[in-house]
């Protein structure tokens, strides 16, 4: 069993940015990538990207690229969502995922096999 705990998240102003952190522990050695997804109120959980765990290899949602950045330390069994230039659309509860197979619907929610209990990000314009 994966267990996943996300932290990091909080309010802050429009333009600023901040480092979302997942702890994977529980059989991390299962893990084939991690995935960060969003969910604001009222609407859809959204893939934001994914990393695989072992190569390090990310990729992002096009709508994502250049201002998320997600990174990883394999040691630490932690995995980073960097966000920068924040904005007040991006203001939703943060979740990271594992996946234990390789995949190529990647952005689909399903495909993950473990889910933590999300980080609320607020963005104050």
């Amino acid at each position: 069993q994966v267990q996943l705990v996300e932290s990091g998240g909080g309010l802050v102003q429009a333009g600023g940015s901040l480092r979302l952190s997942c702890a994977a522990s529980g059989g991390t050695f299962r893990i084939y990538a991690m995935g960060w997804f969003r969910q604001a109120p009222g609407k859809e959980r959204e893939f934001v990207g994914r990393i695989v765990w072992s190569s390090g290899r990310t990729y992002y949602a096009d709508s994502r690229k250049g201002r998320f950045t997600i990174s990883r330390d394999n040691a630490k069994n932690m995995v980073y969502l960097q966000i920068d230039s924040l904005k007040s659309d991006d203001t939703a509860v943060y979740y990271c995922a594992a996946d234990l197979s390789y995949t190529t619907i990647y952005n689909n929610p399903s495909v993950y096999e473990y889910w933590g209990q999300g980080t609320q990000v607020t963005v104050s314009s």
